[in-house]
């Protein structure tokens, strides 16, 4: 009912485009605010301007701005992914139409994924039908352990998608990083620390002398991380590579570290919670598929977050694991506290994971990812828990804009609902 209630309203309303945010509120729902708290009952969420004005219970609608009955209905905040590749690529077997990589390039750490973002992206569109609407991006190391530099962009469907260039920079150590340096970590370890070397000679006003191994353009593109302007994302998998990246914090205490990965987080938690080195990871890495992750576990999230590690889910690039399926993986986290000795999270928790905490390690805390006075306008209707795997996103808003729900899978879908074989084949055209 509210389903089909929430959709009759969005054929009453054209869509808005531009800086025309819409002015609205939707009552009666179950709020949930991203900031860790359990959801709320019979509550309201305002905004107005592009901006939620107020959102929880007791909370009155104006007269004066569109009212959307949500009963029966989820209202959150809009998802926030952390370390996709959403716009940076189309087919991943067709090259030319593949931006991740860049393994013939003569530039590694300068390299830089806003560039390269395409907001028409089919992936871009399938993860805003699913509720995701901002998001970190990064491109793959290849010849280099540095990735290069990520950004943040949002998932609207307009051409300004990019919401900060140049965010952060990554780098991969452990096995990854060992087989591109030269097939041992003593080697990614040392090509790394030579890159920060040169890179501080540089920010000291040194010239790179010709034996550099980084060509000037890469070892300026390292000085902002160096100087604490530019967040450091760290690739670790194994506990004692987790350890090595804390103690860099001794060295360069400037570098604002971010772990990546972290599947034997929970052996050194309580070394990460010490450092407060927020960590990245993905929660479906709970199998021994390689030696660095042996120790991995469904329960490593939530014994981070037990120690009090800043967690969030992300790594979530494609296939099974694509940004759209967060939901899912935080729900199995709830589920988790019901399987004995294992450790979850609580609902407001694992919400909080793929919303506020991944806003606030990329440094839009209070303003992306939560339901709070001051915060974007990005607002999501769910015909039911968010966390179920049945449940879908009814109506999105970025900024208090409405969003199409539309992509190629929907259109697919609509196409072959009907099983009248009288037409087929039917026509691929968009």
């Amino acid at each position: 009912m509210i389903r089909r209630t929430l959709l009759a309203a969005a054929a009453t309303m054209a869509l808005a485009t531009g800086a025309n945010a819409q002015d609205f509120a939707i009552t009666n729902a179950t709020v949930a605010t991203g900031d860790g708290s359990a959801p709320i009952e019979n509550a309201t969420v305002v905004v107005r301007g592009g901006q939620v004005v107020s959102a929880g219970a007791g909370v009155s609608a104006p007269s004066d701005i569109q009212v959307y009955d949500g009963t029966g209905s989820w209202v959150t905040p809009g998802l926030f992914m952390p370390l996709t590749n959403l716009g940076l690529w189309d087919v991943g077997a067709v090259s030319n139409s593949n931006d991740i990589g860049a393994g013939d390039a003569r530039f590694d750490a300068s390299l830089d994924a806003s560039t390269a973002v395409n907001y028409a992206s089919q992936h871009i569109a399938v993860s805003r039908g699913g509720g995701v609407t901002r998001a970190t991006i990064t491109l793959s190391p290849s010849d280099s352990i540095f990735a290069g530099q990520g950004a943040a962009i949002d998932l609207g469907a307009d051409p300004d998608a990019v919401m900060k260039a140049k965010a952060f920079q990554l780098v991969v150590l452990g096995e990854r990083g060992a087989r591109i340096a030269g097939g041992s970590r003593t080697a990614a370890f040392a090509e790394f620390a030579n890159a920060l070397r040169e890179a501080k000679e540089i920010t000291n006003g040194a010239r790179v002398p010709e034996d550099s191994m980084l060509n000037r353009t890469d070892a300026e593109a390292l000085v902002p991380v160096l100087n604490g302007e530019q967040q450091l994302y760290v690739l670790a998998e194994r506990a004692s590579d987790i350890s090595a990246v804390i103690g860099l914090k001794e060295k360069y205490p400037d570098l604002k570290l971010v772990m990546v990965g972290a599947s034997e987080g929970w052996i050194v938690a309580e070394q990460i919670a010490a450092s407060g080195i927020p960590v990245i990871t993905n929660p479906l890495t709970d199998l021994p598929e390689s030696f660095e992750k042996l120790g991995s576990t469904q329960s490593n999230v939530g014994r981070m977050v037990d120690a009090g590690v800043k967690v969030a889910i992300g790594g979530l690039s494609g296939g099974i694991t694509a940004p759209r399926n967060a939901p899912q993986f935080a729900g199995n986290l709830v589920a988790l506290n019901k399987v004995p000795r294992a450790s979850g999270l609580s609902w407001g928790e694992a919400f909080a994971s793929i919303t506020s905490i991944p806003a606030e390690i990329a440094g839009f805390g209070g303003r992306l990812g939560v339901l709070a006075p001051g915060a974007a306008g990005d607002v999501v209707i769910w015909d039911g828990d968010p966390l179920e795997v049945s449940t879908a996103p009814v109506r999105v808003f970025i900024d208090g804009i409405e969003q199409p729900l539309t992509n190629h899978q929907t259109r697919l879908r609509e196409r072959y609902r009907d099983l009248d074989e009288s037409d087929l084949p039917k026509a691929y055209d968009w």
